[in-house]
């Protein structure tokens, strides 16, 4: 039963470091980013499985973008 635990507490700290962060973003803090990095009209932000999803202008033009849980940030194609 022991051997059973120490080999599932690696699985656990990598599952529970892929779902926590250690500051998770505001709505305003997310926008603030996007905006930091060259992205206007920010809006249609959701939750998804890969990040928060978000429709943003670049350039001109209508972009898709992922943000993850570290903070990176995506474009869709």
């Amino acid at each position: 039963m022991r051997i059973k635990k120490v080999m599932l507490a690696p699985l656990w700290l990598a599952t529970a470091g892929a779902f926590s962060s250690a500051h998770a973003m505001t709505k305003d803090e997310l926008v603030a980013k996007l905006q930091a990095a060259g992205y206007s009209n920010v809006g249609e932000i959701k939750s998804t499985a890969e990040g928060t999803a978000v429709k943003a202008t670049r350039d001109g033009k209508e972009v898709r973008l992922v943000v993850d849980s570290r903070g990176q940030i995506k474009e869709q194609k």
